[in-house]
């Protein structure tokens, strides 16, 4: 792609666009510029509907991460601690895992058991099993149907997938390098 056609796109349906930015010089960083937006737009959209399908099955207002906590711990019904939790959801900040916990404790929809740094784990109760049974069903009923019925969709999203699980790996070593360079 020329210079001139990637300033000003003059093809397709972004026909008479600028293309050009501080972030995207070129076509691979375009693209890249592209998708992280994309993936930002995504999580914000994820976000929301986390939090109004949650609304539709309990009286609890909760962000798209404390949801996915909520969905984590439930997982394979096993209890989970605040370090599987931060490994299965790539974060690093306890803190707000642990404020999160405490939120999905007080509305009763997890418990915490054991004691000591090794030995606490959280697992759904009653409640909590209800609602994130409530929550499969309208997640199936509206958002597995819409996905359905778009043809070649699922290999899309698994091909998604891949790339996004790549994708990961490489922001993460990427993090690591950026880390060691910091400016003081």
């Amino acid at each position: 792609m020329t210079e001139k056609k990637l300033q000003t796109q003059n093809d397709g349906p972004h026909r008479g666009l600028d293309w050009h930015w501080h972030l995207a010089e070129g076509p691979v960083e375009v693209d890249t510029t592209e998708l992280e937006f994309a993936l930002m737009r995504t999580f914000e959209g994820f976000g929301r509907w986390q939090s109004e399908c949650l609304a539709s099955v309990c009286d609890l207002a909760a962000t798209g991460p404390e949801n996915a906590l909520l969905h984590i711990i439930r997982m394979n019904d096993r209890p989970k601690t605040i370090k599987d939790l931060a490994r299965l959801t790539n974060r690093d900040d306890v803190p707000n895992i642990q404020y999160s916990l405490r939120k999905l404790i007080g509305a009763g929809l997890i418990l915490r058991k054991g004691a000591g740094r090794s030995g606490v784990t959280y697992e759904v109760t009653d409640e909590g099993r209800r609602v994130t049974d409530d929550y499969g069903a309208v997640r199936r009923r509206l958002l597995i149907q819409a996905v359905a019925g778009v043809p070649g969709f699922s290999d899309r999203l698994a091909e998604a997938t891949r790339a996004l699980n790549l994708l990961s790996g490489i922001y993460e070593e990427i993090s690591r390098v950026a880390a060691t360079h910091r400016r003081n």
